[in-house]
């Protein structure tokens, strides 16, 4: 049977994450409250994030960078950093 959560990004009920994809409480909060689908749309935005600033994935600074726009993304309805250069299809 497939686990659902009412989704935050989303605002749908939907299906759920087999496991935090994340440690700690961030994690146990994303498991909670977001669904499969939103992760998705999550980890398409972190890798355009990652590809248009050249960030590293072991720099402190850039795992902060985007654990905040994880929690804004996610979390606040916030767009979140500008990607320059990214135009959205219409």
């Amino acid at each position: 049977m497939t686990r659902t959560v009412q989704c935050v990004k989303l605002g749908i009920e939907a299906e759920g994450l087999e496991k935090a994809p994340y440690p700690g409480e961030m994690g146990l909060k994303i498991f909670n409250e977001v669904s499969k689908q939103a992760w998705q749309m999550w980890i398409e935005r972190q890798t355009m994030l990652m590809n248009e600033n050249r960030l590293s994935p072991i720099d402190p600074k850039a795992k902060q960078f985007l654990k905040d726009e994880m929690d804004k993304f996610l979390f606040t309805g916030e767009e979140g950093a500008a990607i320059d250069g990214y135009v959205a299809p219409k």
